[in-house]
């Protein structure tokens, strides 16, 4: 039995999807905060538990018969240690044979600001002895593709990443990467840097959203602390936006880039290309892969 964590969420969706078309057989659980939430994922192979990673005691009913575990961290900065901490217990009380967790690029040598929970957590994961595979998720096209109506309004995509490179890749394909090491043995003990294909700097996606839409858009590259306090400007939390900042900032230094090509060798093709997913937020279709 495979236990899937936030699995109302959109990676945790993708997940389910995934495993129910590739295998189905092994029993899937959508384990989630709000199973009401969830009723739609419940069938052909899947079953619906209550699992919340701050009610410890939730968890051990969730896991019962786990054999494997995907940890999708949560979203709940400056909790999620803690959080996190308590899935791998519940995953080793239940016996299960492999956890797999939704971690950052290079987390342990990695200096952005997001990655210092993912890199406790990564150490915690080790120290409890249950077999683990880090999934090392690179940054998402979503999260530059998914509000280009600003963008497209005001003829600028806004940052901080200067001429730095990103080796996005779409949620779907970290989703698939997911599939495979809980569908296919092998995968124990395993660290994966996962990353597109071919990386871009934010100039080149601007020149691409301005191909793709016939609409002038240009990067308009900001200092950090400049860039977070347009972003609160915008409606997000200081927090959030302190991050995205700093993770632009990171990008600047290299830290987004990837040439390891894991993901691409998990899923048995190439990722999502930059251009795939301009069209796909343009036309408000799901992403390709």
């Amino acid at each position: 039995m495979i236990v899937i964590t936030g699995a109302n969420g959109q990676l945790g969706r993708l997940v389910v999807r995934g495993l129910r078309e590739r295998a189905p057989e092994l029993g899937i659980v959508a384990a989630v905060r709000n199973p009401d939430k969830a009723k739609d994922l419940q069938g052909d192979g899947v079953a619906v538990r209550h699992a919340d990673y701050s009610k410890p005691e939730t968890l051990k009913a969730a896991f019962a018969g786990a054999e494997k575990v995907l940890l999708i961290s949560g979203s709940e900065v400056g909790q999620r240690v803690a959080q996190h901490r308590a899935v791998i217990d519940a995953a080793k009380q239940a016996g299960a044979g492999l956890l797999a967790y939704t971690s950052i690029l290079r987390a342990d040598t990695s200096t952005l600001q997001l990655a210092t929970e993912h890199k406790a957590t990564e150490a915690y994961l080790r120290e409890s002895g249950v077999p683990f595979v880090m999934l090392r998720n690179g940054w998402y096209f979503e999260n530059q593709t998914g509000a280009l109506a600003p963008a497209l309004e005001h003829g600028a995509i806004l940052g901080a990443a200067g001429e730095g490179r990103f080796a996005s890749a779409s949620r779907a394909d970290y989703a698939g990467a997911a599939v495979t090491v809980l569908a296919t043995p092998g995968h124990e003990n395993r660290v994966y840097e996962l990353g597109g294909d071919a990386s871009y700097t934010l100039s080149e996606l601007a020149a691409e959203v301005s191909k793709q839409s016939g609409k002038a858009v240009r990067y308009q590259d900001m200092p950090q602390q400049a860039y977070a306090e347009a972003l609160t400007g915008f409606g997000l939390p200081a927090g959030l936006a302190g991050a995205i900042a700093d993770a632009d900032a990171g990008a600047a230094r290299g830290e987004l880039d990837c040439t390891t090509h894991h993901l691409r060798a998990l899923l048995g093709r190439p990722t999502a290309t930059l251009a795939d997913s301009v069209r796909a937020a343009l036309s408000g279709e799901v992403q390709p892969h």
